[in-house]
Protein backbone atom coordinates (compact mmCIF):
# COMPACT_ATOMS: atom_id res chain seq x y z
CA UNK A 1 0.00 0.00 0.00
CA UNK A 2 1.83 3.49 -1.22
CA UNK A 3 1.16 7.03 1.09
CA UNK A 4 -0.99 9.38 -0.68
CA UNK A 5 -0.52 13.05 -0.10
CA UNK A 6 -3.79 14.78 -0.14
CA UNK A 7 -4.07 18.57 -1.30
CA UNK A 8 -7.43 20.79 0.15
CA UNK A 9 -9.50 23.36 -1.57
CA UNK A 10 -12.39 24.98 -0.41
CA UNK A 11 -15.39 25.52 -2.64
CA UNK A 12 -19.08 26.85 -2.16
CA UNK A 13 -22.05 25.16 -3.84
CA UNK A 14 -25.80 26.71 -4.05
CA UNK A 15 -29.12 25.61 -4.65
CA UNK A 16 -32.95 27.03 -4.28
CA UNK A 17 -34.03 23.12 -3.39
CA UNK A 18 -31.54 22.26 -0.40
CA UNK A 19 -28.61 21.77 1.64
CA UNK A 20 -27.54 18.64 -0.19
CA UNK A 21 -28.49 19.31 -3.76
CA UNK A 22 -26.11 22.59 -2.64
CA UNK A 23 -22.89 20.12 -1.88
CA UNK A 24 -23.82 17.94 -4.52
CA UNK A 25 -23.62 20.69 -7.37
CA UNK A 26 -20.21 21.89 -5.65
CA UNK A 27 -18.75 18.20 -5.90
CA UNK A 28 -19.95 18.06 -9.60
CA UNK A 29 -18.57 21.48 -10.29
CA UNK A 30 -15.61 20.79 -9.08
CA UNK A 31 -14.73 17.22 -10.36
CA UNK A 32 -14.97 18.47 -14.01
CA UNK A 33 -11.60 20.39 -13.06
CA UNK A 34 -10.12 18.60 -10.15
CA UNK A 35 -8.74 14.89 -10.37
CA UNK A 36 -8.94 12.55 -7.68
CA UNK A 37 -10.90 14.19 -5.47
CA UNK A 38 -12.05 11.62 -2.19
CA UNK A 39 -13.77 13.09 0.15
CA UNK A 40 -15.30 16.19 1.39
CA UNK A 41 -16.31 18.31 4.57
CA UNK A 42 -19.43 20.42 5.10
CA UNK A 43 -17.96 23.68 6.84
CA UNK A 44 -20.74 26.51 6.64
CA UNK A 45 -24.39 26.29 5.72
CA UNK A 46 -26.17 29.88 4.97
CA UNK A 47 -28.58 31.07 3.00
CA UNK A 48 -30.81 33.43 1.76
CA UNK A 49 -34.66 34.60 2.89
CA UNK A 50 -36.64 36.25 0.76
CA UNK A 51 -40.20 37.36 1.51
CA UNK A 52 -40.04 35.23 5.36
CA UNK A 53 -39.04 32.18 3.51
CA UNK A 54 -35.51 30.36 2.24
CA UNK A 55 -34.46 31.46 -0.98
CA UNK A 56 -31.41 30.02 -1.51
CA UNK A 57 -28.62 27.40 0.49
CA UNK A 58 -25.31 27.94 0.20
CA UNK A 59 -22.43 25.77 1.90
CA UNK A 60 -19.06 26.31 2.10
CA UNK A 61 -17.30 22.57 1.10
CA UNK A 62 -13.63 21.76 1.69
CA UNK A 63 -12.59 18.62 -0.81
CA UNK A 64 -9.60 16.60 -0.25
CA UNK A 65 -7.95 15.31 -3.37
CA UNK A 66 -5.29 13.40 -3.84
CA UNK A 67 -2.01 14.81 -5.38
CA UNK A 68 -0.54 13.00 -8.03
Amino acid sequence: MSDHVYRLSEIVGSSPVSVDEAIRNAIAKASQTVRNIEWFEAQEIRGQVVDGAVAYFQVAVKIGFRVD
